[in-house]
């Protein structure tokens, strides 16, 4: 069998009856091609070069080496093609989920660097990533300012919501870039903050007391939830009580939506399942030997994000009354 990494032995069974059909290497065939698209899609579901070219020994009986076909060299080359194609366009998202992720550099040393990521929603309910951006040190709202202003550039006039984390700073980035955007902070990255600050043995029952204090129906109603929620831990956990009280502003808006909108930025938080693929992806190669090569992965697992397209079926269905919700709560800006 000629293939593109050589020419592969194989040993075909018998098959007296003729009612078997092989599926990898069809009947009668002498040649075996795409094996780039093999490699990539490999590499995107998360393997790393040594289980790719062990896949290939088991499955071809060949060993597929860094300078034929693994991501490392050609497929690196066309990854960065792909990586340069322009992200999808829209005059105005309804919300925008923006957070960051950190990845393992070798840059003399290994250091820890902040990977930007950005979604939008459209107002037909498709989720665009609108891109990847590696940054310096630590999370900041500087950088964040200048890629906000990169997307707003590329044509996103307006946002509605723009849902993020409790970074200092970021707030006003991003109320320079859209004026009329209200931010909202990630109920999901308040919660998993507060738990960070108590023992597992007390989530279970810190859950149940913050539960309504986000599905609260009103700001007051919620303010009393709180109060109990600050009595009742404060002395034991202050710094829960202080995180709270300092992303509160950012945090009534929620209170103010419809129960779609709302579902829409809690429950169906777009970030983080892509997020949560992008970490297993990060944790199968431990660290990377630069910037490209991270964003290259991270590029390679946004590609094999929903391969069916069933979940982009089940959003876009779920979508339409939070769009009703969006029209009304942000009439005159939604088109």
């Amino acid at each position: 069998m000629l293939t593109e990494i050589g020419p592969v032995e194989i040993d075909v069974p018998r098959d007296t009856d003729s009612s078997f059909e092989p599926k990898i290497v069809r009947k009668r065939q002498r040649r075996l091609t795409g094996i780039d698209e093999i490699v990539l899609s490999l590499s995107a579901k998360g393997l790393t070069t040594g289980e790719i070219s062990a896949h290939f020994q088991d499955i071809y009986g060949a060993t597929a080496k860094e300078g034929h076909h693994l991501p490392d060299h050609r497929q690196g080359a066309r990854g960065n093609d792909r990586m340069a194609e322009p992200a999808p366009r829209s005059g105005v998202y309804p919300v925008v989920f923006i957070d960051a992720i950190h990845v393992k550099i070798r840059d003399g040393q290994v250091t820890n660097r902040p990977i930007y990521v950005a979604i939008g929603v459209t107002v037909n309910g498709e989720r665009d990533i609108l891109g990847l951006w590696a940054g310096d040190g630590g999370e900041g709202a500087k950088f964040w300012l200048a890629v906000l202003t990169e997307i707003k550039n590329r044509g996103v006039a307006d946002v509605c919501i723009v849902v993020c984390d409790g970074l200092k700073g970021l707030p006003d980035a991003i109320n320079t870039v859209w004026e009329l955007a209200v931010v909202q902070t990630c109920i999901i990255h308040l919660i998993r903050n507060t738990f960070r600050f108590a023992p597992r043995q007390h989530w279970d029952e810190m859950s149940r007391d913050l539960k309504p204090i986000y599905t609260a129906p009103t700001e007051a109603a919620a303010k009393e939830r709180f109060v109990e929620f600050a009595t009742k831990w404060g002395p034991k956990y202050p710094a829960i009580v202080r995180l709270w009280e300092n992303a509160w502003s950012e945090f009534v808006p929620f209170l103010d939506y419809d129960v779609e909108i709302r579902r829409v930025i809690c429950s169906t938080n777009a970030i983080e399942s892509v997020n949560a693929r992008y970490r297993r992806a990060i944790r199968a190669r431990g660290h990377f030997p630069t910037e490209q090569a991270a964003l290259k992965c991270l590029y390679l697992a946004t590609r094999a994000l929903d391969p069916t397209g069933r979940g982009r079926a089940r959003w876009a269905m779920r979508w339409k009354p939070a769009l009703n919700a969006f029209a009304i709560t942000f009439e005159g800006r939604i088109n």
